[in-house]
């Protein structure tokens, strides 16, 4: 089992910058991968971003490329998502999950793992 609690959300202006974090705890040693999905009302949950555990490769979504970034520090197993240049369309429930199973990609079903998830809310 994995454990994970986010942090970092919160409101912000158009134009702005928050960092979220999502700490890991738990069997982390044999995780494949972490993600960032987001979930606005009336809307389904959406990936933004993945890191693969062991090798610190990332994937982003091309609605956040140039604004987000996502990165790990495996010290702390902790995962980062960096986000610049917010927009109203930002604005979402933001959703830390992991996995074991090597080979996954970036739908929900694919994570087995999930945070309670952190508002975030971009103003204009």
């Amino acid at each position: 089992q994995v454990q994970l609690v986010e942090s970092g959300g919160g409101l912000v202006q158009a134009g702005g910058s928050l960092r979220l974090s999502c700490a890991a705890s738990g069997r982390t040693f044999s995780m494949y991968a972490m993600v960032w999905f987001r979930q606005a009302p009336g809307k389904e949950r959406e990936f933004v971003g993945a890191i693969r555990w062991s090798y610190g490769t990332t994937s982003l979504a091309d609605s956040v490329k140039g604004r987000f970034t996502i990165s790990r520090d495996s010290a702390k197993n902790t995962v980062y998502l960096q986000m610049n240049s917010l927009k109203p369309e930002d604005t979402a429930v933001y959703y830390c999950a992991a996995t074991h199973r090597g080979g996954s990609g970036y739908q929900a079903y694919d994570y087995d793992y999930w945070g309670q998830g952190t508002q975030v809310t971009v103003s204009s």
